[in-house]
């Protein structure tokens, strides 16, 4: 009987009514606001739940599949906290290669040669893609192992879909983690990464890792996950190679470009061969023509007071890894790093700093009233925002090369 009240009494409190000691009288307590708040969100995703794995069901995978990785698994608020506050990212480039491309990250980067050479000579062999390369983006996307992230991969892929405010995407890749469970790669308490779903030693997403990760021990499993960094090195390989990577191929070279040079020919758009390029005197900083073949674009990153690059179709394929020039212009500096080669030797433009987003816009608003349509303000400085820059600055006798500082938005104001 005692054990029946103290039952009861508990399930009262838990509805929010106390007991006055002493009396039959019931007193409502309110619930704390984030208690509640809580409790709704757990209710809500576990309806959530209920209809996405009957979804799940239908492309195939099984109750048990299901059952295993769902197990303890609960709405994660500090997932969608991390979603919603990131900070937006206001470095300028050559702030970010100043850690992305560290003295430290090139002396873990050669060490990391070292150690994994007999195994990454074997990747570079059936895949074609230089050690190095692989072992850039290994150092930019996990510090080479040491920061894989441990998040458990679906209460976080779970808490976003449910979330809704990408909910297609991370729910399709909530049913490619639940696939990769299935196959039997990995278990769901082993299957750990970022908060955002990156999984293993170079941050793949569950869709990618269906799509290219690769069994390179032969142990019957595709395991990014564990110390051994093996799989992971050779999906990264995999993946680069599916997207056409050209081994002896630079990603990109730093080059001179001549006095008077027209900055409307720095464009993605425009290729042409290193020869032809040298013809216009675009050279390789000892004023040879860049000893290469195929076709390449001029790249500014930082404008025309910045160094220049001509970029290589391998340029392109590392951008299928992230879009963002900094992260691609990293990657490869890194690999040449490890190679042997120099540090950037033209100047950067370190008196500018970063536009914020709301500048951006701005910048963008600003343009477009001046008769320099960007078609659409959204903060990103995309290939219409740099044609309008580029118009604006030949309109007032300026070097045109499109980039978006400080000081043009200040002469637009």
């Amino acid at each position: 009987m005692r054990r029946v009240i103290i039952t009861a009494t508990a399930a009262l409190l838990l509805q929010g009514i106390a007991v006055q000691a002493g009396t039959t009288s019931l007193r409502p307590v309110p619930r704390p606001p984030e208690i509640l708040q809580a409790h709704q969100q757990q209710q809500g995703f576990n309806r959530w739940r209920r209809g996405f794995e009957r979804r799940a069901r239908a492309q195939g995978i099984t109750p048990q599949t299901l059952t295993a990785a769902f197990q303890g698994v609960r709405f994660d608020p500090a997932i969608i906290a991390r979603d919603r506050n990131q900070s937006e990212f206001n470095k300028t480039l050559w702030e970010y290669l100043d850690s992305a491309v560290s003295d430290r990250r090139v002396m873990n980067g050669r060490a990391a040669l070292r150690d994994y050479l007999p195994v990454l000579r074997k990747i570079e062999a059936r895949y074609g893609v230089e050690k190095e390369i692989v072992v850039a983006i290994w150092g930019l996307e996990s510090a080479f192992g040491s920061h894989r992230g441990r998040n458990d991969i679906v209460q976080s892929l779970a808490t976003l879909a449910y979330e809704g405010r990408r909910g297609a995407f991370f729910e399709a890749q909530l049913i490619a983690a639940l696939k990769i469970l299935q196959s039997g790669d990995t278990r769901a308490r082993m299957m750990t990464g970022s908060w955002a779903g990156a999984m293993g030693h170079t941050q793949f997403m569950p869709t990618s890792y269906l799509g290219y990760a690769v069994d390179f021990t032969g142990d019957g499993r595709r395991d990014i996950w564990s110390d051994d960094p093996t799989d992971a090195l050779a999906s990264t390989a995999a993946y680069l190679a599916h997207f056409g990577w050209q081994r002896g191929q630079p990603w990109g070279v730093e080059v001179r470009l001549p006095e008077g040079f027209d900055f409307a020919q720095a464009s993605r758009s425009i290729r042409k061969s290193p020869r032809a390029w040298a013809a216009l005197g675009v050279t390789g900083l000892g004023g040879q023509p860049v000893p290469h073949s195929a076709e390449a674009s001029i790249l500014l990153p930082a404008g025309a007071s910045g160094p220049a690059f001509m970029i290589f179709k391998n340029f392109s394929v590392i951008e299928r890894y992230n879009a963002a020039d900094a992260y691609v212009i990293a990657v490869g500096h890194l690999g040449d790093r490890l190679r042997g080669g120099a540090a950037i030797q033209g100047a950067w433009p370190r008196g500018d700093r970063a536009l914020t987003r709301a500048e951006r816009e701005t910048l963008q608003r600003a343009l477009t009233r001046a008769g320099f349509d960007t078609k659409g303000v959204d903060g990103r400085i995309g290939p219409n925002t740099v044609r309008a820059i580029r118009a604006f600055q030949r309109a007032r006798g300026l070097a045109p090369d499109g980039y978006a500082s400080l000081r043009l938005l200040e002469r637009l104001r």
